[in-house]
């Protein structure tokens, strides 16, 4: 399938026909210093440029339909896809635009205000030159939306907070899952495997700790000015500076914002503009500052990496990608160089050699003995929103979904021990006992029950579930993790390693000290390959559910995880805390949901798909 991609900037446009699979394109458009009396200039297809119009409304009318026309015969759009910088809170994935969605992006403009507008007249001006294709918005900051509380919350009065939607959003999303996506294909591992630091390196820059196919923590924030440092952008302050910058300079807020979105970054640092390539050269011939610019600009990436490591308990692979990233040797070996703490030994002529492109899009530039893989990995974000869009113009009508509800399971917490385990701590040779059977098949509740010792206190009377299994764990809620004195990761089941440890009291004073095992689940549905066909969606697919569908009161549950097996029987596991949120009764039922709403089916995929 063919797709039209746009991204509107505030002075540029970039759009491309590309064939959805391999992100080839078939035509490109590019137009800059929009907005710019009578030095507006386009190319279509790398040609000759040509004068167009100023105002990027009139603009992009303009220049698409030349674009279009010049398509190969035969060539015929199936979607149009349109990158959004910010979705918000409301926006966790790709979605179909209509009206009621317009008016949700309007309404999130004052958290982008730079960056949005462009993206809606995109929008406005696709549609109605093309009302007739599917019209898809792909966010910078859907990726971000699995970041946990503690990450994505700043240490802010709540009630501003409440007031002003303030909370770590993230952008660069759409290049980071697909150079994640890219990095764990070219290691032939699944990425739910991993964790992977990804360094976007470029004009804006960002990096995110990937960890096991979901971002867990970023460097953008609720705008694209925190983090790193960028080509315009600062990046990283003290807070005080720009009290301090405002009450002795006498800087308007306007003023402030120009300073540090326009004026710092490389461009500050270095004297000379934001483009690597010229400071490179500079600091070359000696130019001090511009020396200086590509220590901070190194400086602060590995710090970064160092952190993120920390925050997933390890790395697998570290990724560089962007323009920078991708085409700055110089700056990839001042990075890497002294990264051999963490087991990842850089290889100085590989560096040198690095090319990558669509064609070759992976270059590694570690040696034979490091434990952790360097690599540079091509970005291509058109292609990757090109993916999302035909993704959801191919999604099947699951209207029929109506007829097969979810059953929900309130999963209080609990325990599945080894046999070993058992053992210690109910006696040798000990057998757990069935209390009761569970809606799984062959799984029971037991008479057993152990204590949950945590740091600060203890949790009595927690049951264990049976049968004995291959590997210890405790599954808590978010309200047991805090109790406890526990700091959880959420997990699929199954998924222990860099986990917290626990304490576990049996019969008779018996203990055993796991160390590790403690997780929150990640709230999942169990299913058939029968059910999985009927609904449209495949093992480890991740899924929005709306429960108390029909009702008068309902929830949307989103990142939900998919599992599929002969062995599992329907239904869909959240934890208390989760049930109580949304009033669950025993009897409570789910169902999925599309993006259009009621009923339907509405899913990602972690992994993309290049077939």
């Amino acid at each position: 399938m063919h797709i039209l991609v746009v991204n509107c900037g505030s002075s540029s446009i970039k759009a491309a026909v590309l064939d959805h699979k391999s992100g080839a394109p078939v035509v490109e458009l590019r137009a800059e210093r929009l907005g710019e009396e009578g030095k507006s200039e386009a190319r279509i297809n790398g040609g000759e440029p040509f004068a167009c119009k100023t105002e990027i409304r009139s603009a992009l009318a303009e220049l698409l339909p030349k674009m279009v026309e010049q398509m190969p015969e035969g060539v015929e759009l199936g979607g149009i896809g349109h990158r959004m910088v910010h979705g918000g809170e409301k926006f966790d994935g790709p979605v179909r635009v209509d009206e009621e969605v317009l008016e949700d992006l309007r309404a999130l403009t004052p958290l982008a205000p730079l960056h949005n507008p462009a993206n809606l007249a995109g929008i406005d001006v696709a549609r109605d030159l093309y009302p007739d294709l599917c019209h898809v918005a792909v966010f910078d900051t859907a990726f971000h939306s699995t970041l946990p509380r503690r990450a994505r919350t700043y240490a802010l009065p709540e009630e501003l907070v409440k007031k002003h939607n303030i909370r770590k959003y993230g952008f660069h999303g759409t290049s980071h899952a697909y150079v994640a996506s890219k990095a764990a294909e070219h290691l032939g591992e699944d990425i739910r495997n991993l964790r992977i630091i990804t360094c976007h390196l470029g004009s804006g820059c960002s990096m995110a700790a990937v960890e096991y196919g979901r971002s867990i923590e970023t460097s953008m924030g609720m705008t694209p000015l925190e983090g790193l440092v960028m080509g315009t952008r600062s990046g990283d302050l003290d807070p005080g500076i720009l009290l301090h910058l405002m009450r002795e300079e006498g800087l308007s807020v306007d003023e402030l914002d120009r300073v540090l979105n326009r004026d710092s970054g490389l461009k500050g640092l270095s004297g000379v503009g934001n483009d690597m390539r010229d400071i490179e050269q500079r600091a070359c011939e000696g130019d001090e500052r511009c020396r200086m610019a590509m220590q901070v600009f190194s400086h602060h990436v590995r710090k970064y990496i160092g952190a993120y490591a920390a925050v997933m308990g390890g790395v697998d692979a570290i990724v560089f990608t962007a323009g920078i990233g991708e085409n700055s040797e110089v700056i990839r070996h001042r990075i890497a160089q002294r990264l051999d703490f963490l087991g990842a030994r850089f290889d100085e002529e590989r560096n040198r050699d690095a090319e990558v492109s669509r064609e070759n899009p992976v270059a590694e530039i570690h040696n034979r003995r490091s434990r952790v893989s360097l690599l540079v990995v091509a970005t291509d974000e058109l292609h990757a929103i090109a993916q999302h869009t035909a993704h959801l113009v191919q999604e099947r009508d699951l209207t029929r979904s109506e007829g097969r509800t979810i059953p929900v399971a309130v999963s209080a917490r609990h325990v599945h021990l080894t046999q070993e385990t058992v053992e210690a701590l109910f006696g040798e040779g000990y057998q757990l006992k069935e209390l009761r059977p569970l809606s799984q098949p062959g799984q029971y509740a037991c008479e057993e029950t152990v204590t949950l010792v945590g740091p600060k206190r203890k949790l009595e009377h927690v049951r264990v579930l049976g049968p004995a299994r291959n590997l210890n764990q405790v599954e808590v809620s978010r309200t047991d993790e805090f109790y406890l004195g526990l700091d959880s990761p959420v997990r699929a089941s199954g998924d222990v390693a860099n986990t917290p440890g626990i304490m576990l009291e049996g019969t008779e004073g018996r203990k055993v000290e796991l160390k590790q095992g403690v997780i929150c689940a990640w709230r999942h549905i169990h299913m058939t390959p029968d059910d999985a066909e009927y609904f449209g969606v495949e093992d480890k697919d991740i899924v929005e559910v709306e429960v108390g569908h029909g009702t008068g009161r309902r929830v949307i549950f989103g990142d939900v995880l998919i599992r599929v097996s002969p062995k599992y029987k329907l239904e869909m596991h959240i934890d208390t805390d989760e049930g109580n949120a949304a009033e669950l009764s025993r009897s409570s039922e789910g169902a999925l949901i599309s993006t259009e709403g009621i009923a339907r089916l509405r899913h990602r995929r972690v992994r993309y798909d290049h077939g």
